[in-house]
């Protein structure tokens, strides 16, 4: 059996009747793997060949699977032509094949992931991410958020290729440490019970014309406050 056909085995084994909340962890698991063995492959000496064959590979896998088990849905990728008719569709699949395509294509990187999100009629019904470098998978609707350490100090998680100008004044406001990362969900963090919305507090939404959303915050609910409280201080 080869590489391939071993991840399609993974997720051909899930029944077009799964509800959609394990069509998603499937998903998105499957797509790791996938990644997973494309790192294997390739492997990291030409990065930019890597991050290609990632980016490719993860969008084939998906875009095929989702055709099999939702035919009817419309599907929004980072890595695929935009197909308008979404915006007429009651139900669409957004994806992100790889989200953090450099830190993939770094050995020994971890923080790189596959989102899968299902919308419906405006609202973020299921998703999952997965974590292939580390073997797990978060998905809806069973996840939990981690518990706080009180003893320890707030960490504030900010893209490492894109962090926003607001990073450091929410750090010293908040006393917090500033960690980069490659990768952050939405989907899974909302069925968490944590809060996700733009940094000016306004809701995120999807399916848009643009659906470019350039600013994300996702915290614990009590957080938020002085976090929005801190970016809106002169």
């Amino acid at each position: 059996m080869t590489e391939v056909s071993q991840a399609k085995s993974f997720i051909s084994e899930l029944p077009p009747e799964a509800d959609d909340h394990a069509v998603a962890a499937a998903l998105a698991t499957a797509a790791g793997r996938r990644l997973m063995e494309i790192r294997t492959q390739i492997g990291f000496a030409d990065a930019a060949a890597l991050r290609s064959a990632g980016d490719q590979g993860a969008q084939d896998l998906l875009a095929e699977q989702l055709a099999r088990l939702r035919p009817e849905d419309s599907v929004l990728s980072e890595e695929a032509r935009d197909d308008p008719a979404r915006l007429e569709a009651s139900r669409v699949w957004i994806i992100d094949p790889l989200d953090g395509t450099r830190e993939f294509s770094e050995a020994g990187r971890t923080d790189w992931a596959v989102h899968v999100a299902l919308w419906v009629k405006g609202e973020l019904v299921a998703g999952a991410v997965a974590l292939p470098g580390r073997e797990i998978t978060l998905c809806t609707p069973d996840v939990t958020a981690p518990q706080p350490d009180p003893a320890r100090r707030l960490r504030l998680v900010v893209s490492r290729t894109r962090p926003p100008a607001e990073a450091h004044q929410v750090a010293a406001s908040l006393d917090a440490e500033l960690v980069p990362l490659g990768s952050a969900p939405v989907a899974v963090a909302v069925a968490a019970g944590l809060h996700a919305s733009r940094l000016d507090g306004s809701a995120l939404v999807y399916n848009r014309p643009d659906p470019y959303l350039p600013d994300l915050l996702v915290c614990r609910p009590e957080l938020a406050k002085p976090v929005l409280d801190s970016m809106s201080a002169d």
